[in-house]
């Protein structure tokens, strides 16, 4: 059993996909052309939204996102501790400074309820993360945001199509962040981003920023980036794109089992009332995560573990001053996170190999 399988296993996929490298080829439109400017198309339509912008990763995504709307030296920007490093990454890279708020101990998302603490005149925008592929809180942190006049950028890298209260997330915030790493839900085959947002002046900016700064060719209006997403990568994405709530319905099935054969052992994620999750990866928590995590390997069930050390304690960002103990939620869940296989690879017989393994090794 492999904890995340990357085939490609439907037939009429594959073809597909080899009929994105042949055009390219026939074409030679590597950069730009029809499979960028369907994939935003479609994407934007598919989220909910009127724009989406192509771009070369997640973290660009992310960057450019608050980029555009003008974050910069000496402005604050509120997160969670509980993520991939390049949701911090990307604000300092900008020169602003990241301010952690501790999660909440149920759905692990940042706790709505300690923002409005974290606020500071030089606060500029919050950045909630949908994690492990359920929604943040929005509701609330849209509503702390609009009354404290500040940006709300959702980073919904793992979370492509889950749903907060009939909306997608991505179209929930100012402007949603979208990663298309081989491991996500809807992925590319390579590095890939996007970002989404119903407001043209964004999007806009966005556009330049990816392409130098230029609004045509050899005139640069700022010192932007190279940030365009290959043409084959927006083929492939748009080719997948098809797929994507079957996969997810999927995912979907196969964290309804193991919620109920292991709820009564272990703490799982909760998700959001109104809310749905398309679990991009499904975690449970043990007090002895490490321990649990090789006795699971030794019966043949693969794990891997999210995230080993919060953001606020990582060596990249003591220049901030956090020390241990001061987001004492993250820190705890850090230490017992551990993930079990999910994807629509699987079939239900490998499903509860995984569970009766974890029964195993908790007895």
């Amino acid at each position: 059993m492999e904890f995340m399988d990357l085939h490609i296993r439907e037939e009429e996929l594959r073809r597909e996909i080899e009929e994105v490298f042949r055009r390219t080829l026939e074409s030679a439109r590597y950069v730009g052309g029809p499979f960028i400017e369907g994939f935003e198309r479609e994407f934007a339509r598919w989220v909910g939204v009127r724009r989406a912008v192509s771009v070369g990763s997640g973290t660009q995504a992310l960057k450019y996102c608050l980029w555009a709307l003008g974050i910069g030296k000496g402005d604050e920007v509120i997160t969670t501790p509980l993520t991939f490093v390049a949701t911090a990454e990307v604000i300092v890279s900008l020169g602003a400074k990241p301010v952690f708020v501790d999660v909440n101990p149920r759905t692990f998302q940042i706790d709505e309820e300690k923002i409005e603490d974290a606020i500071t005149p030089r606060t500029r925008a919050i950045l909630p993360v949908h994690l492990f592929g359920a929604p943040a809180e929005m509701d609330s942190i849209v509503e702390i945001a609009r009354s404290h006049r500040l940006w709300v950028v959702e980073d919904a890298a793992q979370a492509h199509g889950a749903l907060y209260k009939g909306k997608r997330v991505g179209s929930i915030g100012y402007c949603g962040a979208f990663s298309f790493y081989p491991t996500k839900n809807l992925s590319a085959m390579g590095e890939a981003g996007a970002i989404t947002t119903d407001w043209d002046e964004l999007a806009e900016k966005v556009i330049l920023i990816k392409n130098h700064g230029q609004d045509r060719p050899y005139h640069s209006l700022f010192p932007g980036e190279n940030g365009r997403m290959d043409a084959i990568q927006a083929g492939v994405l748009l080719k997948k794109l098809p797929y994507i709530d079957r996969w997810n319905r999927r995912r979907q099935e196969i964290a309804r089992i193991y919620r109920r054969e292991l709820l009564p052992l272990v703490q799982l994620q909760e998700v959001g009332e109104g809310c749905e999750s398309v679990y991009h990866l499904f975690v449970v928590l043990h007090p002895s995560r490490d321990a649990l995590q090789q006795k699971l390997a030794s019966l043949g069930i693969p794990t891997r573990v999210y995230y080993p050390v919060p953001l606020h304690l990582q060596k990249a960002f003591s220049y901030l001053g956090y020390r241990r103990g001061d987001l004492p939620v993250a820190e705890r869940l850090s230490r017992e996170i551990l993930a079990l296989p999910i994807g629509p690879w699987m079939e239900d017989e490998e499903v509860y190999r995984v569970v009766e393994g974890l029964k195993r090794a908790l007895n």
